[in-house]
């Protein structure tokens, strides 16, 4: 048996990058899966990618939105795992040229949408099941200048899952932290610039290369398997933490 047949699973993100990719392989491991997204034709993209008939379906929705999604989790009802990968290109400027619309808009985006998910999803996820969020390598090795805002936020999931995992246990919360992935937020960030970021990243990581989705999504479904493992970070950035 599939390790996740008969569970669903919300992957807020979904419709693309590392969220495509925790959908595709929790698909192939037996789960139903819900991909959220805000953009309806990524989204029935994605559907179309993940060639999955009943086993997946998607719901637009904003995670800034809090209607959105609330009427998100009272229709999909009980659940077994939440995962979210949503999130924005980040502010990059120099701090005394931040544009602080900016800011907000990310901050919304990235962390008080977790606070909203959580919020919401707490009402119907299952005892035994679980919230997995994502933060990143900024927080490890901040990108200069410009790195604040992305690193503080990036950071604060640390804490956010420990006192999550206090709060709503025995259910589970835990972060991934990824380093570079070759995913389309990266062509919004540096464009045709891409390749010549990757290649000299390449040279520098012990792995060698750039990830891909599918490298990084198995630490979203040992998260989910794991039965013991709560208020962790989890970090898969092929050695980036040590350069």
């Amino acid at each position: 048996m599939a390790a996740f047949t008969g569970q669903k699973i919300i992957v807020v993100g979904g419709s693309s990058g590392i969220g495509l990719g925790v959908a595709r392989a929790a698909l192939e491991n037996g789960a139903d899966v819900v991909i959220v997204g805000r953009s309806p034709d990524k989204l029935r993209a994605a559907e179309q990618s993940l060639d999955a008939g009943l086993q997946v379906r998607s719901v637009v929705a904003d995670m800034t939105e809090e209607a959105d999604l609330a009427r998100l989790f009272q229709n999909a009802g009980a659940f077994d795992h939440l995962v979210s990968t949503a999130g924005t290109p980040p502010p990059g400027d120099p701090i005394e040229r931040t544009d602080m619309a900016m800011v907000r808009r990310f901050v919304d985006n990235k962390l008080i949408g977790a606070v909203m998910l959580a919020k919401h999803a707490a009402a119907t996820l299952r005892r035994d099941g679980s919230m997995i969020f994502t933060s990143g390598i900024n927080k490890d090795r901040p990108p200069i200048p410009g790195g604040a805002v992305v690193s503080a936020i990036a950071g604060s999931f640390g804490f956010f899952a420990r006192a999550l995992a206090l709060e709503l246990a025995p259910r589970r919360v835990n972060i991934v932290s990824p380093g570079w992935v070759d995913t389309p937020m990266w062509d919004e960030i540096v464009g045709e610039a891409k390749s010549g970021f990757f290649a000299g990243m390449a040279g520098r990581l012990p792995a060698g290369r750039i990830a891909t989705p599918a490298d990084v999504a198995p630490a979203y479904l040992y998260l989910m398997q794991s039965a013991f493992t709560t208020g962790e970070t989890i970090h898969i950035d092929g050695g980036h933490c040590l350069i």
